[in-house]
């Protein structure tokens, strides 16, 4: 079986850089090209270089980048990467899923749309299944959305602990990393010594994207489920890996331990299916009071393809109908990129890119 070529879209940015991360020595996957705007064509990825934890093969750092060419990519490749800036990925992503390519956005600019799924693969494979509704899907084009950062953080925790206990309502405050918002990110005065409790969207994202995830898909439309969310979000001087405090309210009475056993034994189809990037645990629970933290967990996973793959849960506690937690994840490999490139695995497992 030949490797399917791919399109890395956005490859200047700090998530396309992810995405040619993962994408390096990947058994199924193949980079045809690196597209960015017309501005940064002809340069080296090494002049471009964001990421500070990964060290590229010498082939990938000389790969030249080019202006995008939407019926070069079409024309070439299968799948297409998508790390572009919402504004940008809406017409950008549409475009490409009519003209045949599979796309795999980490941009919010489709999260909501009808049919089109967001897709945290342990919480919810089986909206997948949504793009054969997609008008582009006659043509082998569709559209499949990462979770926002935040949102994935948080989701597979809830969907291991929902099923043990009925999930009522969760109150999420996030500590969020200042790569979560692009390079350069937040100006360093801003940052540097301080806490900014305000992102803009990302409460409301996180409030109305894990209804999406944790509902279902019936009749060609997707039908809100899962507990009640309330967010609340703010900016923290830290490089990577977002972490968030969950008080989580249920319908019955809860017992911590049995959410800890809930947490390390979940599952699900990209472990089943022995896909590539996918961690052997995709919840690792720490029993330190002081864990987890960024500059200790957020490259958590393994095998080594999987670092920063793994949500990091610790400081399980409390009873009766609320246990609360803190959690950390990876926000532009897990959350990101690497998000996105799992799905890709998924959707080719399942026999949608033929």
């Amino acid at each position: 079986m030949g490797r399917i070529q791919v399109a890395v879209l956005g490859a200047t940015g700090m998530i396309g850089q992810r995405f040619a991360q993962m994408l390096e020595d990947h058994p199924r996957f193949e980079i045809e090209g690196l597209y960015a705007s017309e501005r940064s064509e002809g340069r080296r990825l090494a002049e471009a270089l964001r990421v500070r934890d990964h060290v590229y093969r010498e082939e990938t750092l000389e790969t030249r980048i080019r202006a995008m060419d939407l019926d070069a990519v079409a024309a070439n490749c299968r799948i297409a990467f998508s790390g572009l800036p919402s504004d940008l990925a809406g017409p950008t992503e549409t475009a490409l899923a009519a003209k045949g390519v599979a796309v795999f956005s980490n941009a919010g600019a489709h999260r909501m749309d009808d049919r089109v799924p967001i897709v945290v693969p342990e919480a919810n494979p089986e909206h997948m299944e949504a793009v054969r509704d997609q008008p582009s899907y006659s043509a082998g084009g569709f559209i499949v959305t990462n979770a926002n950062c935040s949102t994935t953080g948080a989701v597979m925790p809830l969907k291991a602990i929902a099923g043990v206990y009925p999930l009522k309502r969760v109150f999420i405050s996030t500590y969020q990393a200042l790569s979560g918002a692009g390079y350069p990110g937040v100006p360093s005065l801003d940052a540097v010594g301080n806490v900014v409790p305000y992102i803009g969207g990302e409460e409301e994202k996180m409030e109305s994207e894990l209804g999406k995830i944790l509902g279902g898909y019936t009749d060609g439309g997707f039908a809100p489920a899962g507990p009640r969310v309330v967010a609340s979000c703010a900016r923290v001087p830290v490089v990577d890996g977002h972490v968030e405090s969950l008080a989580i309210e249920a319908d019955a009475d809860m017992d911590a331990e049995t959410v800890r056993e809930a947490l390390r034994g979940f599952r699900g189809e990209p472990q089943r299916l022995g896909l590539h990037s996918a961690p052997d645990a995709p919840i690792i629970v720490r029993e330190e009071d002081d864990r987890p933290q960024p500059v200790l967990d957020a490259l958590a996973g393994t095998p080594w393809r999987a670092r920063g793959m793994a949500c990091t849960v610790g400081r399980v506690r409390g009873g009766g109908d609320i246990v609360k937690l803190f959690l950390l994840s990876h926000n532009t490999l897990r959350g990101g990129a690497g998000g996105s490139v799992l799905n890709a695995e998924l959707a080719d497992a399942m026999g949608l890119l033929r």
